[in-house]
């Protein structure tokens, strides 16, 4: 095992012993039984954790100095994508049937239950993060900012979803609001957390974040929904703002390349510069199937 897979193990560890000290904080004999199963079941067993492992990287590349604040924060913003993800699948926004593999939250619970599942997480994310700064409270203020602004309005991941009821909206700035602030307020929150500026890992994150929307919207285009845990053709079939459609597949791998060179170049010096680029790099690798990558590159050579 290399270093950065020993990173990531610590990393992974760390956000899922966050996440169950956070949902058995309020899960007990007086909360209504099929809504402890519903935010369980939102949560466990997670996806790629992508967002809270980059705060926690971060954080430790900055050289932290209370891992239990990192660790809050980081727990915080998976809670608040895993609410978003309840009610982006719910039947009046994209009527997903499936997610990370198993059936969509209000499938398996019905709507009621989703939307309170998905609403009780909210507010569990930020009883999270207050608890988990006690020992640092000056640090609270600006993570809770950083946090609640990725999540609202006007440029979080709420105004991200009410982009797509609009008639006409730029695909940067959909893209910017719908993934983007959530992976700035992740590499954000893991500066603040480690009490360094925040400001400076803005890019990184936004950057990043783009990538990835990319990367889910070429997938969406060209995937399957078997490998992807989640139904495909959404996009188109829902009319939403797309990469992998305004370019093109081709355009958007070229777009996504893009995007990832300069969220490495963006990385601020720190002392653990070298090892959170490493680790970055190894996370990007992953975001396409390496067959639909040769088949492009092969595309574009033979033009």
């Amino acid at each position: 095992m290399n270093s950065s897979q020993q990173i990531e193990l610590a990393l992974g560890n760390a956000i899922e012993h966050s996440l169950s000290a956070a949902l058995a904080s309020v899960i007990g004999p007086d909360c209504p039984p099929k809504l402890a199963d519903a935010m369980r079941y939102s949560v466990f067993p997670g996806g790629a954790r992508i967002r809270p492992r980059l705060a926690l990287a971060v954080a430790c590349a900055c050289g932290q100095d209370n891992p239990a604040v990192a660790n809050a924060a980081a727990a915080a913003i998976e809670l608040l994508h895993c609410a978003s993800l309840v009610h982006d699948d719910l039947p009046c926004f994209d009527d997903a049937s499936t997610r990370r593999g198993k059936a969509s939250v209000h499938r398996a619970f019905g709507e009621r239950l989703a939307v309170l599942a998905g609403d009780a997480l909210i507010v569990l994310a930020f009883e999270t993060l207050a608890t988990g700064v006690k020992a640092l409270p000056q640090r609270l203020p600006a993570l809770m900012m950083i946090i609640s602004r990725s999540v609202g309005m006007p440029t979080g991941i709420v105004a991200g979803q009410a982009w797509e009821c609009e008639s006409r909206v730029s695909l940067s700035a959909y893209q910017q609001a719908k993934t983007g602030a959530l992976f700035a307020a992740a590499t954000m929150a893991g500066a603040a957390a480690a009490g360094q500026i925040p400001e400076q890992w803005r890019m990184l994150g936004e950057r990043l974040g783009e990538a990835y929307q990319v990367a889910d919207d070429i997938r969406d285009a060209a995937g399957n929904a078997e490998e992807l845990g989640k139904p495909v053709g959404r996009d188109v079939a829902l009319g939403r703002p797309s990469a992998a459609v305004e370019f093109g597949i081709s355009g958007a791998i070229a777009r996504l390349d893009f995007l990832v060179a300069g969220a490495l170049e963006s990385i601020p010096e720190c002392p653990g510069r070298d090892d959170l680029r490493a680790l970055i790099q190894q996370e990007v690798d992953g975001l396409l199937p390496k067959q639909l990558k040769r088949e492009t590159r092969d595309a574009r050579q033979a033009a």
